[in-house]
């Protein structure tokens, strides 16, 4: 690993059981991504959105984080009401979509199983993180959706869990003129049992915004 790659290797060998799932996935898919998912980034962004891992049909299919399951459908269109990207959203890495002022990646770079990654696996991918976080010189927004992602933000800080609970629509107060929003998981189980709705995703967009003008 050089200094310069903020991204795992393609073939990263840190977590034995996603290895695994990832040996398996490149034989019953071998057209499939497959392997740690790389940032989806545009220059001298100041927001950072954090998920929680590669979705097996979606990013880990894809090779584009959110991109083609119905979390990145939420999230697309959340980022295009906001101005945060341009062009239309396909589901597809080849479809033109160009980010604005963002950065979009994930606490854990690979798919784990059943979504779930162990704290082992979250602690080993947070270096990948921090050097996301660490080449964003403009940064001073970052948007975690979902509670890893949060505690993964966090403990970046070297802040205590408890001076920063997870909370929808939670707004942080990390370091500098940098803050952390909350905000639940944008995803299907979320939505459809109305946990998360568009207007409590608009609520938190609109106060990251909100503080990005005035910054």
């Amino acid at each position: 690993m050089t200094n310069k790659r903020i991204h795992p290797p393609k073939d990263c060998p840190d977590c034995p059981r996603l290895v695994a799932l990832r040996k398996q996935l490149r034989r019953e898919h071998p057209d499939w991504h497959n392997a740690p998912v790389p940032s989806f980034t545009a220059p001298r962004a100041r927001l950072l959105i954090v998920g929680l891992a590669p979705g097996k049909s979606g990013a880990n299919r894809t090779g584009r984080p959110f991109t083609g399951d119905f979390a990145g459908g939420v999230l697309y269109r959340m980022l295009g009401e906001f101005g945060f990207s341009k062009g239309t959203y396909a589901e597809d890495p080849n479809d033109g979509l160009r980010l604005r002022d963002c950065v979009i990646t994930n606490a854990v770079a690979c798919l784990p199983p059943l979504n779930k990654p162990t704290g082992a696996e979250i602690s080993t991918c947070r270096p990948w993180l921090e050097k996301q976080m660490h080449s964003m010189k403009q940064l001073r927004a970052i948007l975690a959706l979902g509670r890893v992602a949060h505690e993964s933000v966090v403990r970046l800080f070297s802040m205590p869990l408890r001076q920063a609970p997870f909370r929808h629509a939670a707004v942080h107060h990390l370091r500098d003129d940098i803050f952390l929003f909350d905000s639940y998981h944008c995803s299907r189980y979320n939505i459809q049992t109305k946990r998360l709705n568009d207007d409590m995703l608009r609520e938190v967009f609109s106060a990251v915004r909100r503080h990005l003008q005035a910054a």
